[in-house]
C-alpha cells in the first residue's frame, strides 16, 4: 500500500475531510502547535480537514476561523469533536489580500490577537516546477503577512511552501520576527512532494534584537539580582548592573516578553 492510499483510506474511515488532517497531527505533535483554549486561524481551510483538527484541539474553550476563497462546508458536532457541536468554529469566504476579509478576521479573533496561524495554501499547479515553486512562496508571504497582524507576543505559525531556490529568502524573513523558525517534512506528505512546512515559534514584538546596541537605565532589580532595564516597555535583564546604572548594553537573546543583555560601555555618555 502507497504512503498515498494509507492516509487516503484513513480519512475515509476516520471521517477526516482530506488526508491533509494527519499532516497537521503531525506538525502539531512534533511543534507543539495546538493546546486546549488556543485561538486559532487556518488560512486556505478548504475542504476543511485542518479546520478538523484544530477544532478538535483546541476544543470548545479555544476557536478557530478559517478562511478560504471558497466556501468551507460547516463543520458537524461529530468533525469538530466537542461538546459545543460546532459552534467555536467560524468559516470566512474571502481574500486575505483584501481589507474586508482582513477586518473580518480580526474582529472574530478578538482584540488578543490568535496564538497560531495556519496555512495549507498551495497554488493550483502548473507542471512548471519554477513557477509553482515562486506562486508557493507567494502564497506562504501572505500567511506570514497575516501573522504579523493577528498574532501577538509568543504565537506561533506553521505555513506550507514548495522547496526551491526563494525558501532561504523567506525562510530569513520568518526568522527575523520570530524566536525562531525550523523546515518540517510531516511523513503524511507524499514521498514524491517537494512541499515542506516553515514552523516559526514565538511571535516577537521588542523593539529590539539579538546584537542591538542601546543605551539604558536600569530601573529594577530581578530575582537572581540582575539589574532590569526597559527598552519602550521591554524588559531586558541586565547581569552585573544595579538600579539606576546608565550603560550601553548589546542584547544577547531577545523572547516574547524579555531579554537579555550584557554591558558593553559603563559610560556611554563620555
Amino acid at each position: 500500500m502507497t504512503g498515498r492510499d494509507e492516509y487516503y483510506n484513513r480519512a475515509k474511515q476516520e471521517g477526516y475531510r482530506s488526508r491533509a488532517a494527519y499532516k497537521l497531527q503531525q506538525l502539531d505533535e512534533e511543534c507543539g502547535l495546538l493546546s486546549q483554549g488556543d485561538i486559532v486561524v487556518d488560512l486556505g481551510a478548504a475542504p476543511g480537514g485542518w479546520l478538523q483538527v484544530a477544532a478538535q484541539r483546541v476544543g470548545a474553550s479555544g476557536k478557530v476561523v478559517g478562511v478560504d476563497l471558497q466556501n468551507v462546508r460547516n463543520l458537524s458536532e461529530d468533525e469538530a469533536g466537542s461538546g459545543d457541536g460546532a459552534a467555536h468554529v467560524e468559516t470566512v469566504r474571502g481574500d486575505m489580500t483584501e481589507a474586508d476579509t482582513r477586518e473580518r478576521v480580526q474582529e472574530l479573533v478578538g482584540e488578543g490577537g490568535a496564538d497560531t496561524v495556519l496555512s495549507d495554501m498551495a497554488p493550483n499547479m502548473s507542471g512548471e516546477y519554477d513557477l509553482d515553486h515562486a506562486r508557493s512562496v507567494h502564497l506562504a508571504r501572505q500567511a506570514f503577512e497575516t501573522a504579523l497582524t493577528v498574532l501577538p507576543a509568543g504565537g506561533d505559525l506553521a505555513v506550507k511552501v514548495f522547496d526551491g531556490r526563494d525558501l532561504d529568502d523567506l525562510k530569513a524573513d520568518v526568522d527575523a520576527e520570530f524566536e525562531y523558525v525550523r523546515e518540517v517534512r510531516p511523513p503524511a506528505s507524499r514521498d514524491a512532494s517537494s512541499e515542506l512546512y516553515l514552523v516559526a515559534k514565538n511571535r516577537l514584538t521588542a523593539p529590539v534584537r539579538a546584537g542591538d546596541e542601546v543605551v539604558v537605565e536600569v530601573s529594577d532589580e530581578g530575582n537572581e539580582g540582575d539589574g532590569i532595564a526597559r527598552v519602550e516597555g521591554y524588559t531586558l535583564f541586565v547581569p552585573g548592573t544595579s538600579v539606576g546604572d546608565r550603560v550601553r548594553v548589546r542584547v544577547d537573546e531577545v523572547k516574547p516578553k524579555f531579554g537579555f543583555a550584557e554591558v558593553v560601555d559603563r559610560d556611554p555618555d563620555e
